[in-house]
């Protein structure tokens, strides 16, 4: 007998969907209201936010502002209409494509409508069923989809693991040379939520033993690191050595979009071959001209990323100096580890809103471990210092109540009708 589709669905929400009923509202889907920056309005009380990738605070700067509304007022919202390859190509498009190639020292780019779309799309036009795919065991979800289009042989490697990694090029070197394919390596500028950078320098160098081009997901490095701000592989001076640059406008931008930068005969590769971008129409014209605005910013005032890393570095040494467990990030992504179960971490979240005024992410199973907490902290341009004290103040009252067992005792007084 053929079962009803929706059986499945009905009965297993998923990992982090059986939550919903506790956690909708709250701790998921939350509505934060007024001004993009580091006060904003959670049901209807002023919080302290840290939950938002808007690192160089460009969301709300007045020159961003006001190109987007002039944008608007030329434009409309609907402009251009279909696709690149067909009727939506312009003059912007290009300048943009451009100056971002110029940006990220590659000699071509091309715009994509949405990071995680494009990223996806860029692996399954990469590869073909003769490649295999060499990627990091904690890559990004879009990277972890893109791999999953892929009809060929794929391996993870441990994250950011040398040795791993070497042993699955091995592996991946006598199935392409069966196959007469080629081997595709990815991995992340910056690992979004344990704020690693990724071993570039280390993986670039391997080149000289292994034959395979590169593609980094760059979403979190492109603005925030290297001199220029052009990202991981600047920082770690092996730029030229990436073969295929990913970025997202969503971070550093503040904006919708992405793109992907790369040697000439490459793009004009993908512009021909990205399915998400050749059956999609093209990116609108405000965040075409908006991002413009953008990369102006980011490009001529190197202050921005001076004064979001003097947050990061009161941020994280003040996290160090008073015993906090963040990790090895060396990048702006802030990990605070603590430990405990989920229904304890839901009443310590709840706190820190309504008792402390701060709101930031939380991260549990299924994405970490069981027994542990993961709060994670995105430091911007825009904070303050005293924002910074109020926070580490904070974080010691609330890392208190979880040793001392007061966060446990009221979980157990709390119905949770799932096992944590």
């Amino acid at each position: 007998m053929v079962k009803d589709l929706f059986e499945r669905i009905q009965n297993n929400k998923g990992p982090l969907g059986k939550w919903a009923s506790q956690a909708e509202g709250y701790f998921v889907f939350p509505k934060l209201e007024g001004d993009l920056g580091p006060r904003m309005k959670f049901q209807g009380k002023e919080v302290l936010n840290w939950s938002l990738n808007d690192y160089l605070g460009l969301a709300n700067h007045p020159e961003v502002r006001k190109a987007d509304a002039d944008a608007a007022l030329e434009f409309g919202a609907a402009a251009p209409m279909g696709a690149r390859m067909m009727s939506g190509h312009t003059k912007y498009h290009e300048q943009l494509e451009n100056e971002l190639a110029a940006f990220v020292m590659k000699e071509s780019a091309y715009l994509l409508n949405f990071g995680y779309q494009g990223m996806v799309s860029i692996i399954d036009a990469l590869v073909t069923r003769n490649d295999v795919i060499v990627y990091d065991v904690d890559g990004h979800a879009c990277i972890i989809d893109g791999v999953r289009l892929h009809s060929g042989k794929r391996f993870t490697y441990k994250h950011n693991d040398i040795e791993s990694m070497e042993k699955n090029l091995q592996r991946a070197t006598k199935i392409a040379t069966e196959t007469g394919g080629g081997i595709l390596f990815i991995t992340e500028g910056v690992f979004g939520m344990r704020g690693q950078q990724g071993k570039l320098k280390e993986i670039v160098a391997m080149k000289k033993k292994y034959n395979f081009r590169l593609l980094v997901d760059d979403a979190h490095g492109f603005g925030t690191l290297g001199k220029t701000g052009a990202g991981a592989g600047e920082e770690q001076d092996c730029q030229d050595e990436i073969d295929v640059y990913f970025s997202t406008f969503a971070k550093s931008m503040a904006n919708i979009g992405a793109f992907v930068a790369a040697d000439k005969d490459i793009i004009d590769y993908l512009k021909y071959n990205l399915r998400s971008q050749m059956f999609a129409k093209a990116l609108p014209m405000i965040q075409t001209v908006g991002s413009l605005k953008r990369l102006q910013l980011l490009r001529d005032n190197p202050a921005l990323k001076d004064k979001l890393w003097e947050n990061v570095n009161a941020l994280q040494n003040g996290l160090r100096s008073k015993g906090f467990n963040i990790g090895d990030t060396n990048t702006c992504v802030t990990p605070v580890y603590l430990e405990g179960s989920v229904p304890e971490a839901m009443v310590m979240v709840n706190d820190l809103r309504e008792n402390y005024g701060i709101f930031l992410s939380i991260v549990i199973y299924p994405v970490i471990p069981k027994g542990m907490i993961l709060l994670r902290v995105i430091p911007t341009a825009p904070h303050t210092l005293s924002d910074i004290d109020e926070t580490l103040t904070a974080f010691e009252a609330i890392r208190e109540k979880l040793v001392n067992g007061t966060y446990k005792e009221i979980a157990a007084r709390t119905t949770v009708d799932l096992d944590a």
